[in-house]
């Protein structure tokens, strides 16, 4: 008797760890608990993304340019260069969800006359952002999207792995970056 009760023990603690598990990679996206915005115009490189349909077309210097609008908008201004050597550039629309820190940022690439259909709309959440403003995390709530930016082309290796760290902890995936190619100064 004593043997079955502790097999089924075994079994009750091994179904609660995997359970326990399943869990915590199911726990939100928590984003930095606010945003300064002004602080965070300006240009930022890629340093590494999650593989995505819409950059494909990129192979090096990825990069977003933000800039306020008189309405209360972001301006975004993304660059990258292609394998034909030609620069292709995207120019869209952000704006805070919520407060005026809030981490939680919508975007949208599509013309303007589309703008009041959700579904233009992708979620842009601040997930790490050190106190400089200089290496962000940007992701979405379901884990789909995910680029590590900087104010510079390279980014310092320890704080790269460190930011790794922060990023696991989040249980994001973080075999699935891809570095992205950052051409020489001129």
């Amino acid at each position: 008797m004593n043997k079955i009760y502790s097999i089924l023990f075994s079994t009750h603690i091994l179904v609660f760890s995997f359970s326990a598990y399943g869990q915590a990679s199911d726990a939100p996206v928590k984003t930095i608990p606010s945003l300064d915005v002004q602080r965070y115009l300006g240009t930022w490189y890629e340093i590494a993304k999650y593989p995505n349909w819409f950059q494909k077309k990129c192979v090096s210097n990825t990069k977003a340019v933000y800039s306020a609008r008189a309405d209360g908008t972001l301006k975004v201004l993304n660059s990258c260069k292609t394998s034909d050597g030609e620069v292709s550039e995207a120019e869209g629309t952000a704006r805070q969800i919520g407060a005026k820190d809030s981490a939680k940022l919508e975007v949208r690439f599509a013309p303007t006359w589309l703008a009041f259909i959700p579904m233009v709309w992708g979620d842009y959440w601040v997930i790490d952002l050190d106190p400089q403003y200089q290496v962000a995390v940007v992701s979405d709530p379901r884990r789909e999207y995910l680029w590590i930016l900087s104010r510079t082309p390279q980014l310092d290796k320890k704080v790269y792995e460190d930011t790794l760290q922060r990023l696991q902890a989040q249980q994001f995936d973080a075999r699935k970056l891809e570095l992205t190619a950052q051409a020489a100064a001129k």
